[in-house]
């Protein structure tokens, strides 16, 4: 059950703060409309995470997609664009 307040509960911020759990962010509302969300820290850093993986997966698609429709450059080209010997 979500866990939803009205923002004018802040006035009593440490008993706001008390209820933001790992796994249940404390939403608040404005006017009976949502405004923000209180959240614990591990949750924001795995939803930077998520985000991360997710741009990283979206270019690798890009790539993938751009190689198949334009063509792979081979090892030996990569090699030679890089100036590396094997």
């Amino acid at each position: 059950m979500p866990n939803i307040k009205p923002i004018s509960s802040l006035k009593n911020y440490q008993s706001v703060v008390e209820e933001v759990c790992e796994d249940s962010p404390v939403y608040l509302t404005k006017n009976g409309s949502g405004s923000c969300a209180l959240v614990d820290m591990s949750y924001v850093d795995s939803y930077e995470k998520m985000k991360a993986e997710l741009s990283l997966l979206s270019e690798l698609y890009k790539g993938k997609h751009s190689g198949e429709t334009e063509g792979w450059f081979s090892a030996e080209d990569i090699e030679k664009e890089l100036g590396v010997r094997t």
